[in-house]
């Protein structure tokens, strides 16, 4: 499996358009969520910007920003 490279970076220069940065993911205490490894669980702790403690009942993860693979339900 190969990792995936880092974002190209746009050059001032370029006639292209930049790409949009995606929109940050915000969550608060107690969120349902669902993480596309972990499955269903709930924010049982914050870190403000940093990363969002979720119980996923048979275990505990610490996910970090930017909470690409976890969404709100």
């Amino acid at each position: 499996m190969t990792k995936p490279s880092a974002p190209r970076r746009h050059l001032p220069t370029s006639p292209f358009k930049a790409p949009d940065a995606p929109a940050a993911k915000h969550f608060i205490l107690g969120d349902r969520v669902t993480h596309d490894q972990f499955g269903l669980g709930t924010i049982i702790g914050v870190e403000d910007g940093v990363a969002m403690l979720v119980d996923f009942g048979s275990r505990q993860a610490r996910i970090v920003s930017p909470y690409t693979r976890m969404d709100k339900l």
